[in-house]
């Protein structure tokens, strides 16, 4: 088989023989219901492809259809002019860098559709004049089709100035799918992220967002079905090739990639190129999470100084879960619409949205890049090293794993400022989060339950953490609360430690270990 891994021409992908997962009769039902669509889906995951398919079917290519399930749907494959913007490439750093790149598209559709060059003073203006021009020049209603919409504003997050003047100039620009609407037969736009009701999409509320609409949650990925149809032979490879049976082989997959949810109680969706990825070379890595690195969701959650272990609780509406102009206040719908978290949860009662990781591949892969940032920069350095914890946590050096741990803090070179108490809540959630990739680490709430429970094959550790107390209070709560009690007939040897971090030195002053 040839996997089309990084192929975002439909065309190309066709003749070039490489196999595709037919997503067609989804494309023939949005071309027969609707005209103008919204589609935000994580990077990597087929929304360039899926327009590039829609551009072949309105140019009327019904040989590169030939088997597939619209050959069955479509009968008139007409032939439509097709505006097409691709705003994934180039960097957007300057104010002129935007308008460069909109000026030289529109000049391209002018040239290919031999209208008369405009002199509009703006792009918007120009653009409105290219849509008329283009149908009064082919007698046919024009498609428009914009990939990456929100590419510009992505890289300018941390610049609120230069993000404000790209939204007004894409505000205006996007505005022509509304008022040249007499003029346009079908528009398409995708992106990352929804910038919502006061921002660029404001005055397109014609605009069909087919981002939470559980009847295409599986427009762009794979789906379970989709995985074992059309791939059962290459995981049965794959797990010759791992010594795994051919169902540990599945069920290793759906850990490592599954698990994208864009309504509740929906299929769950496999990351596509992941999963691609791991089928063409046989061996399984972190290939979504290495092409590329989330800096700027880091620096939102430092910048708001937002609680980490609160990522898998809060409870969000789906106004707020499909819009990121609150992100300045709360940084998870743009987290959400990135990929990094999906949802799990759905309050019928309240109508909110409670997130968590997909899978294995963004949970671990997100815990590691959050790591340097929210621990001091020694942290690295092999006495601080992750290895030397859990070996001390293997062979029951509970006194040896509380004296580094008292080092991290005792370092003093932080990473973030802000609140105090929540630095250490931070810094504690990304170390026992990393340090459950290699022990049994079952977080609790704070609602009366322990704090952190460590489990390896001989040990058990119990853990309550105070600020601003003693290590004393921590473990009379221990025994107050009975959480050694579903113990007491383990074989293994329980510890019980209590940790006090003061929020003025911002160092563990007080621990003791029973």
């Amino acid at each position: 088989m040839k996997y089309p891994i990084g192929i975002q021409n439909f065309e190309s992908l066709i003749k070039d023989g490489f196999f595709y997962v037919d997503k067609t009769a989804l494309v023939h039902r949005l071309v027969t219901s609707g005209r103008y669509y919204f589609l935000s889906r994580p990077r990597r995951f087929g929304k360039s492809l899926l327009l590039s398919t829609f551009r072949a079917y309105f140019e009327g290519k019904k040989e590169l259809f030939e088997g597939l399930a619209i050959s069955e749907l479509e009968t008139e494959w007409k032939r439509y002019p097709i505006l097409y913007l691709d705003l994934n490439v180039g960097e957007y750093d300057t104010k002129e860098s935007l308008i460069n790149r909109l000026e030289k598209t529109l000049l391209e559709w002018e040239q290919s559709y031999g209208v008369e060059l405009s002199e509009s003073p703006s792009v918007a203006l120009r653009f409105e004049s290219v849509i008329r021009n283009v149908f009064r020049a082919t007698g046919e209603r024009v498609v428009i089709l914009v990939d990456e919409y929100d590419k510009p504003l992505l890289q300018t997050i941390g610049n609120p100035a230069l993000q404000s003047e790209f939204r007004s100039t894409l505000k205006a620009f996007y505005g022509n799918l509304k008022s040249c609407d007499e003029y346009i037969r079908f528009a398409f736009l995708t992106g990352v992220t929804k910038f919502g009701k006061v921002s660029v999409f404001s005055d397109l509320n014609h605009l069909f967002d087919l981002s939470l609409d559980r009847r295409y949650v599986d427009i762009c990925g794979l789906s379970e079905v989709e995985l074992r149809r059309d791939f059962d032979s290459e995981v049965g490879e794959l797990a010759k090739a791992n010594g795994l049976t051919k169902e540990a082989c599945y069920a290793r997959l759906k850990r490592d990639f599954d698990g994208y949810h864009f309504q509740p109680d929906t299929m769950g969706i496999y990351n596509p190129f992941s999963l691609l990825s791991t089928l063409a070379s046989r061996q399984f890595k972190d290939y979504w999470f290495e092409t590329g690195t989330p800096t700027f969701l880091v620096h939102q959650l430092q910048k708001t100084n937002y609680p980490l272990e609160e990522m898998t609780r809060e409870e969000l509406t789906a106004d707020t879960l499909n819009s990121i102009d609150i992100m300045d206040e709360n940084p998870l719908p743009l987290l959400f619409q990135s990929g990094y978290l999906t949802i799990k949860d759905y309050d019928t009662e309240f109508g909110t949205y409670t997130l968590g990781f997909p899978n294995r591949e963004v949970e671990e892969g997100f815990t590691k890049f959050l790591y340097p940032f929210y621990t001091p920069k020694t942290f690295s350095k092999s006495s601080y090293s992750v290895l030397q914890f859990v070996k001390d946590l293997r062979r029951g050096d509970a006194e040896g794993f509380m004296k580094r741990l008292s080092a991290l803090f005792a370092d003093g070179d932080y990473r973030i400022v802000g609140d105090k108490e929540i630095y250490f809540q931070n810094t504690l959630y990304v170390f026992f989060k990393l340090l459950g990739f290699y022990v049994e680490v079952e977080r609790h709430t704070s609602d009366g339950r322990m704090d952190v429970l460590m489990q390896t094959q001989d040990y058990v550790y119990i853990l309550e953490l105070k600020v601003n107390q003693t290590a004393a209070v921590a473990l009379a709560q221990i025994e107050e609360k009975g959480y050694a009690q579903p113990f007491t007939t383990d074989p293994r040897k329980v510890y019980k430690i209590g940790i006090n971090f003061d929020s003025e030195s911002r160092k563990i002053d007080d621990w003791r270990v029973e």
